[in-house]
């Protein structure tokens, strides 16, 4: 089979070294949790707080019913976004610096560094 020549103009690509599949996985399940807008927004309001947020109040801040925040903060918990831990009857949310750190790591990581 003859080799291809290169068009004029097109230059070699630089080749990266593909992230491990684990990392490339771990990733991949961050982005489809943030990839929801509600969910986007309450990760916001929990990582913007001083200190971890009950349920109860997040609830407050959404016009949605507490089923659905509660699957919503469960995609973001299995993510490893978010931490928590039950309170009576509530659980109490915290970010996940672990998660986030794996979010400020991508630049880098788009850029094969």
């Amino acid at each position: 089979m003859a080799k291809r020549s290169r068009p004029q103009g097109c230059c070699a690509i630089k080749v990266v070294k593909p992230l491990p599949r684990a990392r490339s996985r771990r990733l991949a399940d961050i982005f489809k949790a943030l990839a929801d807008p509600t969910r986007l927004d309450i990760l916001r309001v929990i990582v913007t707080q001083s200190g971890p947020v009950c349920a109860c109040d997040i609830v407050e801040k959404f016009d949605l019913s507490q089923p659905t925040i509660s699957h919503h903060l469960k995609v973001l918990r299995d993510a490893g976004l978010l931490s928590s831990r039950r309170s009576g009857l509530w659980s109490i949310y915290e970010p996940d610096p672990e998660g986030l750190e794996q979010l400020a790591d991508l630049p880098a990581l788009i850029a094969g560094r």
